[in-house]
């Protein structure tokens, strides 16, 4: 007779308790002047959106926390930055820890919070949130990708944006999740630099939803949403070519007419929009406040890749040979040229003033 041993799990090595988002939270409460924080930053995003909020949004930061110390100096001058333009610009801080790869690598913060393949998750859950909380009590709004759709449970209380990987885009599982978050989302076009994969994603997490998922509690729950009307799209370029022109950008309004969405464009200035050379970044930031400055009024945010140091570094063994501030993933750009795109994005808009409505 067989047995349930012989026809289950036969590639689980093993399973290790997992604090559940109630344990987690209860250990780590939002405060009130995180939470001000949070609401303060999606109302913000969603009046851009709707186009109430003339000013534009960065969600701007590293490309993957690695190292908390230096993530929080960065928020803290990031923070002060973003008080000085706060009257045409929202900075949002990217704070992303979780990491889709090709094959293999280090899958983020969460996963592998110790970055010695010890995938410690209940550490790496906990310190994330912490992290978190920390950048929030600044009074900086942060934004994050969404790569597992259990994750939001444990820390989405803490995200003000929300972005969709162009590898994920296409996914049913986070067009759900999408539907059911708190967060406006931006979608990414696909790596072959095409739109409908993004303005399809779109569409389905406008709509309600049921799935599968956990409750704060950690049980097996059935989500029924009622729909995100905050999706839009964001042009990272694709297939080596970029796609933040001005005849890009128009053909993306098109489509976006077509599918009977809201123009909201988010041009991402890393990726394929610069080649994935960083340096490049501060010339597509240009050439997009062009457009604005010629009166485009689709475009209502950017993204940029930056930390303190310029460029990335490979994860070796020692890990103290690691340099303070320097990108494990993909390259960034560094402090000084970060405040100075941001500061040249702030006197554009504030020569040539946008417009609400």
């Amino acid at each position: 007779m067989m047995t349930t041993a012989q026809t289950e799990n036969l590639n689980i090595a093993a399973m290790d308790y997992m604090p559940s988002p109630r344990e987690i939270k209860a250990r780590l409460p939002l405060s009130d002047k995180a939470a001000h924080t949070v609401l303060a930053g999606r109302q913000a995003l969603c009046d851009i959106l709707d186009h109430r909020d003339p000013r534009l949004f960065v969600v701007v930061g590293p490309c993957s926390i690695h190292d908390p110390e230096a993530g929080m100096d960065y928020a803290r001058r990031l923070k002060a930055l973003a008080d000085q333009v706060s009257d045409v610009l929202l900075l949002v801080m990217r704070v992303y820890f979780e990491k889709p790869r090709t094959s293999v690598g280090w899958k983020g913060f969460i996963n592998d919070p110790h970055l010695d393949d010890t995938f410690r998750i209940d550490e790496g859950m906990a310190k994330a949130r912490h992290f978190l909380m920390d950048i929030n009590e600044l009074g900086l709004p942060t934004a994050t990708e969404a790569l597992d759709p259990i994750a939001p449970q444990y820390y989405g209380d803490l995200i003000a944006w929300t972005a969709i990987g162009a590898r994920t885009a296409e996914s049913q599982t986070h067009r759900e999740m999408s539907s059911g978050l708190s967060t406006p989302v931006g979608f990414k076009n696909g790596t072959d630099g095409g739109l409908s994969v993004a303005i399809n994603a779109i569409l389905s997490a406008g709509s309600p939803h049921s799935f599968l998922g956990i409750g704060n509690d950690g049980q097996s729950v059935i989500l029924r949403t009622r729909g995100n009307r905050y999706g839009h799209l964001v042009l990272r370029g694709g297939n080596g070519q970029p796609n933040y022109d001005t005849v890009s950008v128009t053909l993306a309004e098109q489509a976006l007419d077509k599918a009977g969405i809201p123009r909201n464009i988010v041009v991402d200035c890393s990726h394929a929009n610069s080649s994935k050379n960083p340096e490049l970044q501060p010339l597509v930031m240009k050439d997009v406040m062009h457009q604005i400055r010629e009166g485009n009024r689709s475009i209502v945010g950017l993204m940029v890749e930056s930390f303190l140091e310029a460029g990335n570094q490979p994860l070796t063994a020692d890990r103290s040979q690691l340099r303070y501030g320097c990108s494990i993933t993909d390259a960034c750009v560094d402090w000084p040229t970060t405040e100075a795109m941001i500061r040249n994005g702030a006197e554009i808009l504030r020569a040539y003033p946008r417009s609400a409505g």
